[in-house]
């Protein structure tokens, strides 16, 4: 059986619109590249940029032609986090309200991470901190340097470490002790503590990041992508089950992974001894 022709015209795609003038944004093929570009101040996130990244993020549900994403900064840093005179300075001036709706906005961010379907990598050097963190926190997958240092600083300014899901995610992946405390501290973890603790998946040379974080999202975006997406989703769903309704959920899951065509084709690229070259579909 010959192999189904790819679609001549995908989903238009929504990332290719987009005109972000906050951070930058680089697709190159499947493989999608958001850098925070304030390189003389650590990539600093403000207002427009948090809603910048969150519309970035929604795009990419209904973008069939990005597999996956790469998020880093720009200028040898990650990101230093919320801008203290862009954002906090202006926060000690708002109301309650307008207090609530920027905190949802940034939660916002996060959700759209989570919801979008396509594996985010976080390639981290430098300053890594506050909602800085969060974003890396966020990404499904972390590579950084050696010169990579993480801190959840929201004590430091009087806040609490119950930020943009931290209580809720730092913990699964390093665990609770740890992540309490980074949380109560506010201190620095290093790059080889990260990676001891499974913050990080690896640790690479600084002038191999963008390299080593572009060949894995190019690993991951030429799998099955609507089998990584509903890994991603079932990762998500399984924190809220019990272990009998997770194995439940992931029959279902499995039972519509099998009916995609990558699954056959799978099947008949190994019956000739041949590598498979997935499609998504």
């Amino acid at each position: 059986m010959s192999e189904a022709p790819r679609r001549a015209n995908p989903i238009e795609l929504p990332l290719a619109r987009c005109q972000p003038s906050h951070v930058r944004l680089a697709v190159d093929g499947p493989v999608a590249t958001v850098t925070l570009d304030r390189p003389e101040k650590k990539n600093p996130l403000t207002f427009e940029s948090y809603r910048e990244l969150a519309d970035l993020f929604t795009a990419c549900r209904q973008d069939e032609a990005v597999k996956a994403v790469v998020l880093t900064g720009a200028g040898g840093n990650f990101s230093s986090g919320g801008d203290v005179f862009e954002i906090i300075g202006p926060l000690t001036e708002m109301d309650t309200r307008g207090l609530a709706a920027f905190t949802r906005l940034t939660g916002e961010l996060v959700k759209a991470m989570r919801a979008c379907p396509q594996p985010i990598l976080a390639a981290v050097d430098g300053v890594c901190a506050g909602a800085g963190a969060i974003l890396a926190m966020a990404a499904d997958l972390r590579i950084a340097t050696t010169r990579a240092r993480v801190a959840f600083l929201f004590n430091k300014v009087g806040l609490a470490g119950c930020d943009m899901g931290a209580c809720a995610i730092l913990p699964r992946i390093i665990g609770q002790g740890r992540a309490a405390e980074l949380l109560y501290s506010g201190r620095f973890m290093s790059a080889e503590e990260g990676e001891r603790w499974g913050f990080f998946s690896r640790i690479v040379p600084a002038d191999r990041l963008l390299a080593e974080a572009a060949a894995t999202a190019r690993e991951i975006a030429d799998g099955p992508s609507f089998a990584h997406a509903m890994t991603k989703r079932m990762l998500a769903l399984e924190w809220a089950m019990s272990v009998e309704d997770a194995i439940e959920a992931e029959a279902i899951a499995q039972a519509l992974c099998m009916t995609t065509e990558d699954f056959a084709r799978a099947y008949r690229a190994f019956a000739a001894r041949q590598k498979p070259a997935f499609q998504g579909n």
